[in-house]
């Protein structure tokens, strides 16, 4: 039987496993003399996604001055705009500061590219640990500028197994999963769109799968699709209907929280989000109040200026792994003394599985339409929940019979962050067989829907990686439900961090986002004017 190419083999969800093999270099050294400069802030947010984007503006909204730290850059787009990198061509602007370390190198080199770029503020930041390698993203909009949109909420049941049922799900349902899936005008793609050329693989896929006994369904998203019927009249170059949207939209259309959250917070005139800033620790002074290091750099890493940012309130918003890593630090190093025992665990990856798709009795196109148009669930079962989407490869020159199938599924296996004091540096750690229980179920349904003949490749397989790490400061241990770090008086966590490993066979951004909601009505009714 025919097997796909090496390079097939290597690509990872919608082409980038080329990420996957990747783990991050520091950022530039500052050089040996730099100004140093403290300023006062009413609240500081450290990271700009989902988590940091909700915060800012229910914040503004209520009056309180906020300033935002993103590490990375903007990304503005509009119609055929080459803002993001394409996948087919992939550049510096891929990595945060990114070069192929040497215990991965021989697979970069069978992907076809050394990927050595000069450093830049990039969007990608692949974090290696033991058994694992996440994927975070930089810039403004944090993780909502590559991720593929899915704005899928749990079902009840699945939600209060592997939740805390004491965050509502009935109000919750009622309230804030609205309100967001509002914010980001969320819609399913339109019949005339599915039914063009290039989403002949998604119709295979719902095809597939209800043939195989499942139910499928159309999957929210984050889109105007009318950007993409506008594609197929060739108004503008394709970006969604070529599946060129794995590493940002360049045609605009995306509402990612840049445009969203953060733009109507930035409206407010209570909101500043300051680019380029580099936060490298946190503390806890004296008098009670947060010292937030930043360092200020260009696009290269350079260090141009260091800051020490003092503030009452600090909402830790920088994802998972970071969040996590400067609070393990600080607390290990007495930075913040008393930090709660349980920082540091409670660490999981969703569940994500990522396969290649090759059937050789169908062309799926050399392009594909994407980004994610339909979506099977298997939700009877809390204890085995799991979803499987189809999401399309972008232009690579690889095999037309080959699209992805990607899986979230639940899973109490967790991990935890670790400080070595001999190398000052935190790391993650996670069970060589970890998720083994949600993989079978994931893996059994996904065989089923692409049986025939072809090859189906588990990239998890070759590198075992997440793009939706959860968890490290998880309410119930180090937080209560909305987000206040117990016994830390104005520290909050507001991020996937607070997440305990899994948001239910889901995607985990309209959770994070549902969650930061429901947090923050109660921090704007009860903590400004006694905490903030």
């Amino acid at each position: 039987m025919p097997t796909p190419s090496r390079r097939a083999l290597l690509t990872g969800a919608a082409g980038l496993a080329a990420a996957s093999v990747l783990a991050p270099s520091p950022a530039s050294a500052a050089p040996a003399r730099v100004a140093l400069t403290r300023e006062e802030h009413r609240v500081v947010v450290i990271g700009s996604g989902f988590g940091g984007g909700v915060a800012a503006l229910r914040l503004a909204r209520a009056g309180v001055p906020v300033t935002v730290l993103e590490r990375g850059r903007r990304w503005p787009t509009g119609p055929n705009a080459e803002t993001f990198p394409h996948v087919s061509g992939l550049d510096k602007r891929m990595l945060w500061y990114g070069t192929v370390p040497e215990a991965v190198r021989p697979l970069a080199r069978l992907i076809g590219t050394p990927l050595n770029f000069t450093p830049y503020t990039g969007l990608l930041e692949p974090v290696l640990g033991d058994n694992i390698l996440s994927v975070c993203a930089a810039g403004v909009g944090g993780g909502s500028l590559v991720y593929q949109g899915m704005t899928l909420q749990p079902s009840e049941s699945v939600f209060n197994t592997w939740l805390p049922e004491q965050l509502d799900y009935r109000r919750m349902d009622k309230i804030h999963y609205p309100r967001v899936a509002n914010m980001l005008k969320a819609a399913t793609a339109p019949d005339e769109l599915i039914g063009s050329p290039t989403y002949y693989a998604a119709r295979v896929f719902a095809e597939r799968a209800r043939s195989s006994g499942y139910g499928v369904e159309k999957i929210p998203m984050p889109i105007d699709w009318d950007y993409a019927l506008a594609e197929l009249r060739g108004e503008m170059k394709p970006s969604y209907t070529n599946g060129d949207c794995a590493l940002g939209v360049n045609n605009g259309g995306k509402h990612s929280v840049d445009v969203t959250y953060l733009q109507q917070a930035e409206a407010t005139g209570k909101v500043t989000v300051a680019t380029h800033h580099n936060v490298t620790s946190v503390a806890r002074a004296a008098d009670g109040r947060w010292h937030v290091h930043v360092d200020r750099t260009d696009d290269s890493g350079t260090v141009l200026e260091q800051k020490i940012l003092s503030t009452r309130a600090l909402i830790m918003a920088a994802g998972s792994i970071n969040t996590s890593k400067l609070l393990v630090r600080a607390g290990a190093t007495g930075a913040i003394p008393d930090l709660p025992d349980g920082l540091g665990e409670g660490w999981g990856t969703n569940g994500d599985r990522i396969y290649a798709w090759t059937n050789l009795r169908e062309d799926f196109g050399s392009e594909q339409g994407g980004p994610v148009v339909f979506g099977s669930k298997a939700w009877d079962d809390p204890a085995t929940a799991n979803t499987v989407i189809q999401a399309s490869l972008p232009p690579l020159g690889l095999d037309a019979r080959t699209t992805m199938l990607v899986g979230f599924g639940v899973s109490a296996d967790r991990g935890r962050f670790d400080y070595d004091a001999a190398t000052d540096s935190v790391s993650l750690h996670w069970p060589k067989d970890g998720d083994a229980d949600s993989y079978r179920n994931i893996h059994r349904r996904v065989t089923r829907m692409s049986k025939g003949l072809g090859v189906l490749t588990d990239t998890n397989s070759l590198v075992n990686s997440t793009w939706h790490p959860l968890g490290g400061a998880p309410m119930g241990t180090v937080c209560d439900l909305e987000g206040r770090v117990e016994g830390q008086r104005g520290l909050y966590v507001l991020d996937g961090a607070l997440i305990p490993g899994t948001t239910g066979a889901c995607n985990p951004s309209m959770t994070i986002a549902a969650v930061a909601e429901r947090a923050m009505d109660a921090i704007t009714a009860k903590d400004i004017d006694t905490v903030i």
